[in-house]
């Protein structure tokens, strides 16, 4: 099921993942200024349901922070972790991701203290599922597993923010599937290149920059 394609109304369990499916929706088209009313209004429910599952408008944000976040985590390990067949069928199918990404970049944009947290997860995250994956024989140790987690959080983001700083306001969902539907293919063969084959043609750099992160040089000399 899409996000955004809510369940027919059942008990509180279903209840409060329409109302958190609705807020992805909405945070990720409009930013965390929407309000309750508008997620109430898209959720069909009443704006005190709402406070009534979740609390606050915080509340409800960090709801759907942890459900993104998760489904990232779970589609990555996927990744890392099974066939190659499997990460094309992925790809094959990322439209269907487009909700979770604005919603993603809504949160990091926003700045603030939930969306440190967030970004913070994300890198946790992607540590355990790159670790997943060296253990799985299907990618290489790093001498800084911690720190190749976050630069490639950090990558995979950046296209996307910089896509999202270049429009102003509201951006639908729909508008956004096809414009990741577009970013995919545009840089999906060049990342697997560098990233299978690499970029330079030899590790000197790699090896210059290690002698001198251990024994740094002193600087220009003194008079």
């Amino acid at each position: 099921m899409r996000i955004g394609e809510s369940p027919a109304a059942g008990g509180g369990a279903a209840t409060a993942e329409r109302i958190r499916d609705a807020a992805i929706v909405r945070f990720g088209r409009d930013g965390f200024s929407a309000g309750l009313r508008a997620v109430a209004a898209d959720a069909r429910v009443t704006a005190g349901l709402v406070v009534h599952h979740f609390g606050s408008k915080d509340g409800l944000r960090r709801a759907c922070d942890a459900y993104v976040l998760e489904v990232i985590r779970s589609e990555k390990m996927k990744a890392v972790t099974g066939s190659a067949s499997g990460m094309i069928a992925q790809l094959a199918e990322v439209e269907e991701y487009a909700p979770l990404a604005l919603y993603a970049m809504r949160s990091m944009q926003s700045g603030g203290e939930l969306a440190t947290a967030f970004v913070e997860q994300m890198c946790r995250d992607a540590e355990q599922y790159l670790a997943a994956g060296v253990e799985a024989g299907k990618i290489k140790p790093s001498r800084d597993p911690a720190g190749r987690a976050r630069y490639l959080t950090y990558q995979g983001m950046g296209a996307l923010l910089l896509w999202m700083s270049l429009r102003n306001g509201s951006v639908e969902v729909e508008d956004f599937r096809t414009e990741l539907r577009r970013l995919s293919d545009e840089i999906t063969l060049p990342a697997l290149e560098l990233f299978t084959d690499g970029l330079f043609v030899d590790r000197s750099l790699l090896d210059d920059y290690l002698m001198y992160v251990c024994d740094p040089p002193a600087g220009p000399a003194q008079p």
